[in-house]
């Protein structure tokens, strides 16, 4: 008999394999992209990367392993002291784009994936972007 629950973006998208791979193409972009290098301080990224793999597994209906490890995501807050502005945004979301839609999910999952990114990534703004060139 099948299940009448419904099934979790997690188990939909494949679980944690598939977040882990998200992640590491994800953080590969990161890795060689000068812009977004400067808002991550770490030289290593392994720590940048479990964090945000845990993040998404537990915010597509995984195991809450990051809350019990770093308590509520707070997202904003922890984000506040990087430099964030609509440049670091597109490329941080270009790379995520690039990403996800490098994995073989469904139209559905592919979609509330893109369109939380897209949500998310834009409520980590938190430096105005720089003005016209008016030299």
């Amino acid at each position: 008999m099948k299940s009448l629950e419904p099934r979790s973006v997690f188990e939909l998208a494949g679980g944690e394999e598939t977040f882990r791979l998200l992640v590491r193409r994800f953080y590969a972009a990161v890795a060689a992209d000068p812009i977004l290098r400067a808002v991550y301080p770490e030289e290593d990224l392994s720590g940048a990367t479990e964090r945000l793999t845990l993040f998404l597994i537990q915010y597509w209906g995984g195991p809450a392993t990051y809350s019990e490890r770093r308590g509520h995501p707070r997202l904003r807050l922890r984000h506040q002291p990087f430099a964030i502005g609509r440049r670091e945004r597109d490329a941080w979301l270009r790379h995520m784009t690039e990403a996800v839609t490098s994995l073989p999910l469904a139209p559905a999952v592919r979609k509330a994936m893109l369109d939380y990114f897209e949500t998310a990534s834009t409520a980590m703004i938190n430096r105005p972007s720089p003005g016209p060139d008016l030299g």
